[in-house]
């Protein structure tokens, strides 16, 4: 627990001392918000497992917590540092392309929250994750007095509408949104439009997407536009993407059909944000919201994707054998009827019965005849298949 409160005094701290950079920018904004956001990284300090993000690393994206559609590039423990990318064209120059997962992190929104739930993805699958801030703007505070934290999941339509509030307030801009966006872009938050340029980009190819809590519908929103626009590109993913949503259950699109629901056995809060017809595939015994290996009853995210993972590989290996059993079979069919037929047990001729004396003489003391072993003639035999 020391560290989880070591790294989150030194993101505030770090945060403190680039208020006045940011206040050159939309002073009003940042004022108004700066309390709210030093709020939620709290919270994600809580919820996320933010001991294993580096002092180095909290340092260098403290500037960035509420960056709306940042995208950071968040490799294994023990590896590189994490990488923070402001466009799309950055997050390509900069490696992205190696990235395996893309995810999306909730509760806050905070850069620090979303780069420790990155950081339980990589070490799960060994390599780097793409991970899209959700960050905390106006849009955010407005939907929040709605309610927000406790119904995102049945608000879903809400945070959009007010996402013209960040931009006539004068917001940076990051991610994917510039002035060329076209006339839905007020209508969705710029996360969703990251995420969803993220998987209609051909440059990256991405295997896994992972979400907790209110990231799983950010995904859930952004494939559903992907559906709309790209039904092509749509499919192409629908066939190599596993979708793993971790603390609230959200309806994909119906071509999506691989995903894996997990949910803490004590999460009231995961539960009341879901989707009650969609069944959890996975119950988490005495596990709640939060993922943080600090606090009793977390959601350990790198071991549940690890069995997630395997069971998955274990599965393709089980259906992938029936298919080479069925060619061999194949193969050694096509060889018997080619070569010369071994007559089966039951066609074998049968033999003469055997009579007492002969019997009496075989069991007798003298010696048996020596009888010259008989060469086996292999010529008539099937051949083995032919491998595979």
């Amino acid at each position: 627990m020391f560290q989880t409160a070591f790294t989150l005094t030194l993101t505030q701290f770090a945060r403190t001392l680039s208020l006045p950079e940011r206040l050159q920018r939309s002073p009003l904004r940042n004022l108004t918000l700066e309390a709210l956001r030093q709020r939620n990284t709290a919270l994600d300090a809580l919820f996320y497992d933010v001991k294993v993000i580096t002092p180095e690393e909290a340092f260098y994206i403290s500037g960035s917590l509420a960056a709306e559609g940042s995208i950071m590039i968040v490799p294994p423990s023990g590896g590189a540092a994490i990488t923070l990318c402001e466009t799309l064209e950055e997050f390509a120059l900069r490696g992205g392309g190696d990235a395996q997962a893309l995810a999306v992190a909730g509760i806050g929104g905070s850069a620090l929250g979303a780069a420790a739930f990155a950081r339980n993805v990589a070490d799960a699958i060994g390599a780097p994750v793409a991970i899209v801030v959700s960050g905390y703007g106006l849009a955010d505070f407005v939907t929040e007095a709605f309610g927000g934290h406790f119904f995102f999941g049945h608000m879903k339509g809400l945070r959009p509408v007010f996402q013209m509030l960040d931009d006539f307030a004068g917001r940076p801009k990051f991610g994917v949104a510039d002035k060329n966006d076209d006339e839905t872009a007020s209508r969705t938050s710029l996360d969703t439009r990251t995420v969803r340029a993220l998987l209609a980009d051909p440059r990256f190819s991405f295997r896994l997407l992972a979400g907790h809590s209110k990231g799983n519908l950010v995904i859930s929103a952004a494939l559903h536009d992907l559906c709309k626009q790209d039904e092509a590109r749509a499919a192409t993913l629908a066939k190599i993407l596993k979708i793993v949503t971790i603390g609230a259950r959200i309806a994909m699109p119906p071509i999506f059909s691989d995903v894996v629901d997990v949910i803490g056995e004590w999460d009231w809060f995961g539960e009341m944000n879901s989707r009650p017809f969609i069944p959890a595939d996975q119950r988490i015994p005495h596990a709640w919201h939060h993922t943080n290996t600090d606090l009793a009853g977390h959601l350990p995210v790198t071991a549940v994707l690890k069995e997630i993972l395997a069971t998955a590989s274990i599965s393709e290996e089980t259906q992938a054998a029936p298919a080479l059993h069925v060619v061999a079979e194949r193969e050694a069919s096509n060889a018997s009827t080619t070569e010369t037929a071994v007559p089966r047990p039951s066609e074998r001729p049968a033999r003469k019965p055997a009579t007492i004396k002969k019997v009496k003489e075989a069991f007798s003391e003298r010696t048996l005849p020596d009888i010259p072993p008989r060469q086996a003639d292999r010529s008539g035999e099937m051949q083995p298949p032919k491998p595979h």
